[in-house]
């Protein structure tokens, strides 16, 4: 409007106003607007600051916590790298959509109201012809964006594929290397690239095309709303500012709604970025706390598996009405051939996986009615093939025990044999073991995670083949350390070499998810026609072959 004012006083001539102090007085309060709008809008932006970085810090922190609270069994069916990029791409959709509504959605629904109050002001035709045609530019761009927002799904969904296989080609390099597969993996990168840029193709084509309609539509506008004001002209209603006026708010409004074309696009493809993560934040735990569950107390260590059936899903079961009773300090051992069900069973234990009937029990307490942080913190366990953070050994081996002091770790390290190792590194406790522990060996990486169990001290123990991936003489080693440890524990140990298990005191033998004897070393060894005895005469046959070889 200032504007306005200002050429049509430009119009009348030097006559109107010899000096130009009118036009000066224009132009003073044009630029104390200009200056008013840029201290109104540094406000807002430093404002937003506080804003945007507190909600995409908590929003960060939420994903972080919900997601490491799905379950084991959801870990395991999705790819690291993909599930970084989706946490990624939701925390930056955010700040877009922000932006996007903070500074041109709410902006342009201001302006454009202005617009068309004044216009109609101006001449009641010009209006309804404005608001109408942005009524249809907004109604086309929001209808394509719905059109366009399942190819834009189908565009992050490939991207994150793309990632995935990245990210999988990434960690398992070593196989590449040894079975020389770059040439197939090339071939098969290849392929989901080719997808990637037919669905990013299709997406930016459709953005192309809206463009091009966009134009048209906005050419149109311009050569009815100037036919219109001609006629006011022509009738003495319009002056030559009047027609800079409706210029500017034309201009206003074309760069306001070409961009807001582009703004719903871009919300809505930000928005498909986002919706993957979002699917996963709004899935269900599989894996919950009851409601108002209690914190197990362990005072004896008493295990007991009552009834117990277990199926993976849309699979044959894998647990079939398991009983079994441990007592508090017992050293018992899950044997039998793969598939048996025995790893399943230190699962069902540690509340990875719950079954299908039956109850599990610590101490008369059923382990569904506890919190699993107070669960898993009276159960040890140590993998068979442990992985650690790419933090340092003192960080890797305290994890055990987070308060525990350095003194603690480095004791720990001590009696699982990890100290004599990690004294031979340039920086000792202070060096980094690589992604997943890559830089350590197998053996060295089960020590750390057997000083981990010794640190934490549970009153109960899980040993999956604890000792699979040492020498000889190491697993001497850690065998006495192991006997110290387990020592007023109740233990439960799976194992294949049944040499490391002559010593419990019961020997548990599994045969698809059922107990099929148990008893001593001595006594199942003691009756001819059992699985054990088989599977003791295959091991002790194997290795007298392999030494007269």
């Amino acid at each position: 409007y200032l504007y306005k004012l200002f050429f049509d006083t430009l119009s009348k001539g030097v006559r109107f106003d010899p000096q130009g102090k009118h036009l000066i007085a224009l132009i003073t309060v044009i630029a104390l607007f200009h200056i008013l709008r840029n201290v109104f809008r540094r406000v807002g932006d430093y404002n937003n600051i506080g804003l945007y970085t507190n909600v995409m810090t908590e929003m960060a922190s939420h994903t972080f916590d919900t997601l490491h609270r799905h379950s084991y069994s959801f870990f395991t069916n999705q790819f690291a790298g993909a599930l970084v990029k989706k946490a990624n791409r939701l925390i930056m959709a955010f700040e877009l959509i922000s932006d996007k509504v903070y500074y041109e959605l709410a902006p342009l629904t201001l302006s454009v109201s202005v617009m068309f109050a004044v216009l109609t002001y101006l001449n009641p035709w010009i209006g309804l012809a404005m608001a109408a045609w942005t009524t249809l530019f907004i109604v086309f761009s929001y209808k394509f964006t719905l059109y366009k927002w399942k190819f834009d799904v189908e565009r992050s969904e490939a991207d994150t594929a793309l990632s995935a296989n990245l990210s999988d080609t990434v960690v398992n390099n070593v196989n590449l290397k040894l079975f020389s597969s770059l040439s197939s993996e090339n071939t098969r990168n290849t392929a989901l690239l080719g997808d990637w840029r037919q669905k990013m193709a299709r997406a930016w084509k459709l953005s192309f095309y809206s463009d091009a309609i966009q134009g048209f539509m906005m050419a149109l506008l311009e050569f009815i709303v100037f036919y219109l004001a001609i006629g006011q002209w022509v009738q003495g209603r319009l002056t030559l500012g009047d027609f800079i006026w409706i210029q500017t708010y034309l201009l206003q409004l074309f760069m306001s709604l070409w961009s807001v074309g582009r703004t719903i696009r871009d919300i809505f493809s930000r928005m498909a970025d986002a919706q993957e993560m979002i699917e996963i934040l709004d899935t269900p735990h599989e894996i919950q706390d009851a409601p108002h569950a209690k914190t197990l107390h362990v005072s004896d260590g008493k295990i007991e598996f009552r009834h117990v059936s277990f199926t993976y899903k849309k699979g044959e079961p894998v647990i079939r009405d398991f009983d079994l009773s441990i007592k508090p300090g017992e050293k018992v051992a899950l044997i039998g051939p793969s598939g048996g069900g025995k790893s399943t069973i230190t699962k069902l234990l540690l509340r990875f996986f719950d079954p299908q009937k039956g109850q599990i029990l610590i101490d008369g307490q059923e382990i569904q009615k506890v919190t699993q942080d107070s669960l898993r913190s009276h159960v040890g366990y140590v993998p068979q093939d442990p992985i650690l953070f790419h933090r340092p050994l003192m960080e890797n081996i305290r994890y055990g025990n987070l308060k525990a002091t350095d003194k603690a770790v480095i004791e720990a390290a001590k009696l699982a044999h990890c100290h004599e190792f990690i004294e031979q590194f340039p920086e000792k406790y202070d060096t980094f073991v690589g992604e997943r522990g890559i830089r350590l060996s197998g053996g060295e990486r089960q020590r750390v995670a057997i000083a981990r169990a010794i640190l934490a001290n549970t009153p109960i123990l899980i040993l999956d083949e604890a000792t699979s991936s040492l020498d000889s003489e190491s697993e001497s080693l850690i065998q006495q350390a192991l006997e110290n440890l387990i020592q007023q524990k109740t233990c439960l140990v799976i194992a294949h070499r049944l040499s490391t298990i002559m010593k419990m005191d019961r020997i548990v033998v599994l045969q698809s998810g059922q107990i099929v004897e148990q008893g001593t070393h001595a006594d199942l060894l003691s009756k001819n026609a059992s699985l054990y005895k088989r599977l003791w005469d295959l091991q002790v046959g194997g290795y007298l072959s392999m030494s007269n070889l």
